[in-house]
């Protein structure tokens, strides 16, 4: 649910790498910065052409591009380990919820899915979402498919219309999602989001407002940038109102009062109107979710076709590393009692400030190589590189590009890459 902007470059050119890393002696810490184990060379579970990933078996097809060190990250479950700073994030979100939205009975009105397998189809990421079979978020370069009709979610939204289907009308969904991506200290291929859906009928959103009685959730008109075809303007307007209403006491529950914020108009293929959120920390504005009302389509093919919603999709680690100041999202795996012992708190609520680990520099290391004539797919530069250099890595960026008009009288066909990588220990 977030909107992004994909940079790619060239692949007509030479790229050259930088590479930075920091060494130190004497420590033996399972860190952020440690050397792969032996496991995360070898595709786990995989056996001839069947993977095995986690408790099933899939055939493998010219679609499966899992990497090593991608299948070595699938069911470690960050948000589910308790005193983890994802996990701290995920418990005080459904603190919040369950204590402002209650049901009829007093129970909470939101149920929430934390343990949903990673595994789905492409139809449940893609099609139930009204994602066009062209789209460019489908290429094969930008998602984990373990073959061509099963992939690694790219966002926790696969799972709305199985949740609407089943007759659920509040829910919240947090889970791990996969994307191929660039190589620096906010991004990495596995990242955690949680999503939030919530429906309601004629009564539920009219009651209380004067006249409520004449109004209608649904007619047939024409779509406009405030507006589906098929929703009232005063439906549209009071599910938009109690979204950001939600989501302004939620930030607020996060960040404490005082905070300013903006709504930035989006676009998501599955909500309309759309937007992101925009916070003010520290002087800077921030983006921390994307929303939206729900696509009437998506809502009426799971069966509820006589309800109205929104839907918003937050990053975990995005809001960890504000609210807890920490630096680089590789950390987040790291297995170091030092990051670990400083989220160990009695309270979910306490406030946290990060101590870095490493007082090194990082060590910074050219490479240019030459590009294949056809069918090179930046990520997957990227899957090699985090594959052989683990999470030592920490970015990877294009600070030269160069093609060779002849050499020795021919024309050169291979264009060369230099790109800048940069290495780092947490120690």
């Amino acid at each position: 649910m977030i909107c992004s902007t994909l940079r790619r470059v060239g692949h007509m050119h030479i790229y050259l790498v930088r590479k930075a890393s920091g060494v130190s002696k004497g420590h033996h810490q399972h860190t952020v910065g440690s050397r792969p184990a032996a496991s995360e060379f070898a595709a786990r579970g995989a056996s001839g052409n069947v993977l095995e990933l986690l408790g099933k078996s899939y055939p493998q097809d010219n679609y499966s591009n899992l990497s090593r060190k991608v299948l070595s990250r699938v069911g470690r479950n960050l948000h589910n380990q308790q005193h983890h700073p994802l996990w701290l994030i995920k418990e005080r979100v459904k603190e919040h919820f369950y204590q402002q939205y209650v049901g009829r009975f007093g129970t909470p009105l939101f149920s929430v899915y934390d343990d949903l397998s990673p595994v789905v189809t492409t139809w449940q990421n893609f099609d139930s979402l009204l994602i066009p079979a062209d789209h460019p978020s489908r290429k094969k370069g930008d998602n984990y498919y373990v073959n061509g009709t099963h992939m690694l979610r790219a966002h926790t939204s696969a799972h709305q219309w199985d949740l609407l289907h089943a007759g659920l009308d509040a829910f919240l969904v947090v889970g791990d999602v996969y994307r191929r991506d660039q190589i620096d200290s906010q991004h990495y291929p596995v990242f955690h989001q949680l999503e939030g859906v919530r429906l309601f009928s004629k009564h539920e959103l009219f009651t209380g407002i004067k006249d409520g009685e004449s109004l209608q959730l649904f007619e047939q008109s024409s779509r406009s940038a405030y507006k589906q075809e098929t929703h009232t303007m005063e439906a549209t307007k009071l599910v938009e109102f109690d979204l950001k209403q939600t989501l302004t006491r939620l930030v607020t529950h996060l960040f404490g009062d005082g905070l300013d914020i903006r709504w930035v108009d989006c676009y998501f293929p599955f909500t309309h109107p759309s937007f992101e959120m925009e916070i003010n920390f520290h002087g800077e504005w921030l983006e921390v979710l994307g929303c939206g009302v729900m696509e009437q389509q998506l809502v009426n093919s799971a069966g509820a076709q006589d309800q109205i919603g929104w839907a918003f999709g937050l990053g975990l680690e995005r809001l960890a590393m504000i609210l807890y100041d920490i630096p680089d999202i590789r950390l987040f795996w790291s297995e170091d009692e030092r990051f670990l012992k400083q989220f160990r708190v009695s309270d979910i609520n306490q406030k946290v400030k990060f101590q870095p680990l490493s007082k090194y520099p990082a060590v910074i290391n050219d490479i240019s190589f030459w590009l294949p004539s056809e069918n090179y797919i930046e990520n997957d530069f990227y899957d090699l590189v985090r594959t052989i250099g683990g999470d030592l890595v920490e970015k990877v960026e294009l600070i030269d590009k160069f093609e060779h008009p002849k050499i020795n009288g021919f024309r050169l066909k291979q264009p060369q890459k230099r790109l800048s990588t940069v290495v780092s220990w947490n120690r």
